[in-house]
């Protein structure tokens, strides 16, 4: 049997290495050690996991060998090996949310997304890196492409592994920026599905309203894939409505019924935006509509959008002191000043300030309807720069907060890169809802792009 090398295994991306492991070009087990081969070569650099296990996921890929022998029919991601996040309880691994509070906790089941990439044949890697409890917190994690340099977060681990071709697939979650951030700064495809779109049964609450698992890749097709396998109604996560699965790559893979038009958003934080940012955007703006006409236009959001920082800071900060008051009230002095910082000003949040602060989303979200009515997607910054120097912080959020406080399905495409050879990310953002569509959306402008 024809066999790639470990350095060529790990370096294939999902799709790839599923048609591979189809033609038996490549076996599970190959793919776990060329991972962990790359794991041990890096990991002392970048500090992507926080667990490992390497006879547990062996195993496992031994397993889905022989059942592939058998000639019997194969899960989407079967033999795939994948990253998940620190907060989503596994059975086979301890559960720590990046906190010593949590040191040694271990779940007695796995999440529901957890059970559900097992059913699709997936081979748990590890846990990777998070921020204390997914807030601001940095964990041990450095940006592979320059480890003076933050991953972003609280994803960190996650995004960190797949760019370093750690793993070909991680899992995470966003409850501001936790998902495109880090996929921005890290240079590799990032996505959040539209609120409520993946079960967080078993996942870490921080805030109900805003909580959104995401998932990283190398290619926007790996994360169709993914999300596929996870996008399934669970009546555990009260948010969830039982609806039909979106089937996202079978609609990437059709033509456009019509070419698709884009709106250029600054959003009200576009002051801060950095100067390498704006002329990544200007200079793909060009590009664009120099191939296509009038494919991208500058669209302004109303006066209102100024207040939707504030907003979520109020939702997100008055759960985060309900969700996380045991901690506070324990080990105070183990958490954070941030967080600390954080939990007390949630506390001051009255419930009818929380209150007008979750009904606002339907309003903000009725607005950003209009623009879909005209528009496929829009096209807005990831983040304000290229990942910041240092490892104190994980960067702002703020260029993806609109976003996941009004629960639109958001992608990063890692297209653009800072003079100092960073990547910069470009971030597409759908209606809510409608995930398939911006995915097909996202591949019908990176292939203008590529022409």
């Amino acid at each position: 049997m024809n066999s790639f090398q470990p350095i060529d295994a790990n370096l294939l991306g999902a799709c790839e290495a599923r048609e591979a492991l189809i033609e038996g070009l490549v076996s599970s087990q190959e793919l776990v050690q060329a991972c962990f081969a790359r794991i041990d070569e890096l990991e002392d650099s970048i500090g992507a996991w926080a667990q490992l296990d390497k006879d547990r996921p062996m195993e496992q890929a031994r397993q889905a060998d022989e059942f592939r022998s058998r000639g019997l029919a194969l899960g989407a991601l079967h033999g795939l090996p994948i990253g998940i996040k620190d907060i989503i309880d596994t059975r086979d691994y301890a559960t720590e949310n990046g906190t010593v509070l949590h040191q040694g906790r271990r779940p007695a089941k796995d999440a529901t997304l957890v059970s559900l990439l097992k059913e699709a044949g997936a081979i748990i890697l590890g846990k990777t890196v998070t921020t204390e409890l997914a807030v601001f917190a940095p964990g041990k994690t450095r940006n592979p492409h320059n480890t003076e340099h933050t991953p972003g977060g609280s994803s960190s681990g996650s995004a960190a592994a797949v760019a370093a071709a750690m793993v070909p697939l991680a899992v995470g979650t966003q409850t501001n920026g936790s998902v495109i951030r880090p996929a921005s700064f890290c240079g590799v495809y990032g996505f959040k599905p539209s609120f409520a779109g993946i079960s967080r049964h078993g996942v870490l609450q921080q805030s109900p309203p805003l909580d959104t698992i995401g998932m990283f890749a190398r290619t926007l097709e790996d994360l169709a894939l993914i999300a596929d396998v996870l996008m399934r109604f669970d009546a555990q996560d009260e948010s969830m409505t039982p609806l039909a699965p979106p089937c996202i790559s079978s609609v990437m893979a059709k033509s456009v019924p019509a070419e698709p038009v884009f709106a250029f958003i600054r959003t009200p934080a576009w002051d801060q935006v950095e100067q390498e940012t704006k002329d990544g955007f200007r200079n793909l703006i060009e590009a664009a509509n120099e191939s296509k006409p009038d494919t991208i236009s500058i669209v302004d959001l109303p006066a209102q959008f100024d207040a939707i920082y504030e907003d979520h800071r109020k939702l997100m900060e008055a759960d985060l002191a309900k969700s996380f008051a045991p901690e506070y009230e324990k080990g105070k002095a183990d958490m954070s000043a941030i967080l600390c910082e954080m939990i007390e000003r949630g506390q001051q949040v009255t419930r009818s300030q929380y209150n007008a602060s979750l009904e606002a989303i339907e309003t903000y979200g009725s607005v950003l309807n209009e623009i879909f009515e005209t528009y496929d997607a829009i096209l807005t910054p990831a983040t304000l720069g290229s990942a910041p120097v240092g490892l104190e912080a994980t960067g702002s959020p703020v260029m993806n907060t609109i976003w996941t406080f009004c629960g639109t399905p958001a992608l990063n495409l890692p297209l653009l890169q800072s003079p100092a050879e960073l990547p910069l990310g470009v971030q597409l953002v759908g209606a809510r809802g409608d995930d398939a569509r911006l995915f097909r959306s996202s591949r019908w402008l990176l292939n203008l792009l590529d022409n």
